[in-house]
């Protein structure tokens, strides 16, 4: 017998519901991309008049930025989508894909910021320091309101915390690019300017390396961060009537929504929808798995299930 329990419901083979639907932030990324797009045009014109390799690299950064929202919200919209006969799970996982897609955009432009300082470290260049305060400042404010927008999202939602920490990582560029020109404008120190450029680059690996991680876990069907596999296993094996588990698989449909499969040995007999039921409510509650579909074996005949053994799915 195969059932499958949703958020506390059990639901017999071949029905569907969704009572969780994917964070809806649509008006948060119209608006960061709109504030994004206007800063890009005036950071790299402001660049190129002052000279600075710090606000032309940032300028390109940010408008990676707006290509990474743009993905993050495509993204926001497919998670939406119905099942459908082919893509019967939807399209959830549209949100882990550009999950890991922003990640490794933000590594890019960073190391191309990184590459660049290095050269202009070895032949400093002459920098209008007070351009570069000003307009550094100004996006520090759009990174920083831009950012804000996602930061309670970031928290249940993998998708909109590549968009958060994407932004909060512009910001933190920006703000070194305002240190960068206050300091040569007090020293004259010109290789300042790719110094910290190439510092904040390494800050910004170390601060993304995580989410990279997270969102390849993800893309592979790991169990996702936060689900412990063991204590989902032993909370199964301690439901009354039941003597074995196999075939367990834990994944993330979504980076919001959490599935499980298994086979369960209850010797005597079918338990009922009741118990399944609060089985799927535990599941729910307790480890945070939206869709789980358990297949009741009653082990009544010799021959053992072809996917008893772990090395086996």
């Amino acid at each position: 017998m195969i059932a499958s329990m949703e958020q506390g419901h059990l639901e017999p083979a071949g029905r569907h519901s969704h009572a969780h639907p994917p964070l809806d932030y649509g008006r948060a990324f119209a608006i960061g991309i709109a504030l994004n797009l206007l800063y890009v045009v005036c950071e790299a014109i402001a660049g190129i008049i002052s000279g600075s390799l710090a606000l032309i690299a940032d300028a390109g950064h940010n408008l990676s930025d707006v290509l990474s929202l743009s993905l993050a919200w495509g993204a926001a919209v497919l998670s939406r989508r119905r099942p459908s006969g082919r893509f019967t799970y939807g399209l959830r996982s549209s949100s882990i894909l550009a999950a890991l897609a922003n990640a490794l955009i933000l590594l890019v432009v960073t190391g191309g910021i990184a590459w660049e300082a290095v050269g202009r470290l070895r032949h400093p260049m002459p920098v209008a320091s007070g351009i570069v305060i000003w307009v550094a400042t100004a996006g520090i404010v759009v990174n920083g309101v831009t950012a804000l927008l996602f930061a309670s999202g970031s928290r249940r939602d993998l998708n909109l915390k590549s968009a958060f920490l994407h932004m909060a990582a512009d910001t933190l560029v920006t703000a070194s690019i305002v240190a960068a020109g206050i300091a040569i404008a007090l020293t004259g120190w010109l290789w300042l300017d790719p110094a910290i450029s190439l510092a904040v680059s390494v800050v910004i690996v170390i601060g993304t390396w995580g989410l990279v991680k997270s969102a390849i876990g993800l893309a592979l069907n790991a169990v996702p961060e936060g689900v412990d596999a063991a204590a989902v296993r032993a909370h199964l094996l301690g439901i009354p009537g039941v003597t074995g588990l196999h075939d367990l698989h834990i994944w993330g449909m979504s980076t919001t929504e959490t599935a499980l499969t298994c086979h369960l040995v209850m010797p005597d007999g079918h338990p009922g929808d009741a118990l399944l039921n609060n089985v799927a409510e535990q599941l729910h509650h307790r480890f945070g798995i939206h869709h789980a579909t358990i297949q009741i074996e009653l082990a009544d005949t010799d021959e053992a299930c072809v996917l008893t053994p772990e090395h086996v799915v």
